[in-house]
């Protein structure tokens, strides 16, 4: 799926602002849709994402799969439909759909990718692990198997696997690539970009691998070097949103305010229907001082994906600063029923709770930090707990 941006620094994080610079079965005669019954796939996809930006998620999905429903070899529109079935939480229409894209297409690694997160939002650890693999090369599946070889238990394995496949085929751009973003999920930014830059030079279009360069130089405060390289990622593929989208990210960083605005309006206008760019925008009005209009539009990230863990960080993280305690802690227990182990949402909880004095609590979620495998939420648990005078019961999880 779709890579959440990560611009949180170091400060923002200690002063508990983490801002980012991320059941009802399958109904197939919803109300009458627009267009006429021949094929028009990006009209019909614009429509529902339009609907979706709008806040009608359930009309979004009624329209769409109408369109579907009589076009069901169109591989396109049945991916956003499994998508938007995904952000209802209905994971069985989601699954069907995808499955039936798959029929036609057995080989599609982009619904391989979208099945890969069913199955992991479903805790089928090993199905997704498959299905994530199956994806793989060209699409953004790295990040989620890091993810779940450290909830399966064996990371280090896998990164193993990983480094001794890129040393038997150093000339393919696609492994080396696939090692850097492993060396991205594991911190280790270093060793993420010599990975990249080496899969960049033996395929100057490779986007992904660009992407993540950028994301990378982001995270070394290269923020000149980042903008340039999603700037690049852009040029070669104008409708990258990932790639547009960070290059705001890079905008923000540097207090480019305007710049960052410019780039995010034309990110909202191509895909409306993703949360990205509305949590950055929220960025920008809270540093400006709106903290009411940055919480609109968190809720609109939320309201068109409920899988943003970064509009849940920064939600929680306004109401915290304002003393809405009781506001934050429903906005990251929300966040934890969709990413369970979030470093940053669990830090973030025990700061609330260690703010209303419930120190129980709040060593329960520095623990459950500590033990998500980010380092930086993992430390300032530590040093809470240490703080509060508490023993550390699990020793974290290995990252690098």
């Amino acid at each position: 799926m779709l890579k959440i941006l990560r611009i949180l620094g170091t400060t923002a994080f200690l002063a508990l602002m983490p801002f980012a610079a991320n059941a009802a079965g399958i109904n197939t005669n919803p109300d009458v849709f627009a267009l006429p019954f021949d094929s028009a796939p990006d009209q019909a996809m614009q429509m529902a994402r339009e609907r979706v930006a709008a806040g009608d998620l359930d009309g979004a999905v009624r329209a769409l799969a109408t369109y579907v429903h009589a076009h069901p070899k169109e591989a396109a529109p049945a991916r956003l439909l499994g998508d938007l079935y995904y952000r209802q939480g209905n994971f069985p229409a989601a699954e069907l759909t995808y499955s039936h894209i798959l029929i036609f297409y057995p080989y599609d690694r982009e619904t391989f990718n979208r099945l890969g997160s069913v199955y992991a939002t479903e805790n089928r650890v090993d199905d997704a692990i498959a299905a994530f693999n199956k994806s793989l090369p060209g699409t953004d599946s790295i990040g989620d198997l890091v993810r779940l070889h450290q909830r399966k238990g064996d990371l280090l394995a896998y990164k193993a696997s990983v480094e001794r496949e890129a040393s038997l085929a150093p000339s393919d751009t696609e492994t080396q690539a696939e090692l850097g973003e492993v060396y991205y999920y594991l911190n280790n930014f270093d060793y993420a970009l010599r990975y990249l830059l080496r899969s960049i030079d033996d395929n100057p279009r490779n986007t992904g691998a660009l992407n993540y360069a950028g994301l990378s130089y982001l995270e070394e405060f290269q923020y000149d070097k980042a903008v340039a390289v999603f700037s690049r990622c852009l040029q070669l593929n104008p409708s990258a949103y990932d790639c547009l989208a960070n290059i705001g990210a890079g905008d923000l960083e540097t207090g480019k305010f305007a710049e960052a605005e410019a780039v995010l309006d034309r990110a909202v206008r191509m895909r409306p229907e993703l949360p990205n760019a509305y949590v950055n925008q929220g960025y920008i009005k809270e540093s400006q001082g709106d903290w009411k209009g940055a919480i609109a539009l968190y809720l609109r990230a939320l309201a068109v994906s409920p899988y943003a863990r970064d509009a849940y960080q920064n939600l929680a993280s306004i109401y915290e600063k304002h003393g809405l305690y009781e506001l934050a802690e429903s906005a990251l227990i929300k966040g934890l029923t969709v990413a369970p182990n979030d470093g940053a949402l669990h830090y973030l909880l025990g700061r609330t709770y260690e703010d209303q004095s419930k120190r129980d609590l709040a060593v329960k979620q520095y623990e459950a930090a500590n033990a998500s495998g980010d380092p930086l939420p993992a430390q300032l648990s530590r040093m809470r707990i240490s703080a509060l005078g508490g023993t550390l019961n699990s020793p974290g999880m290995p990252h690098n």
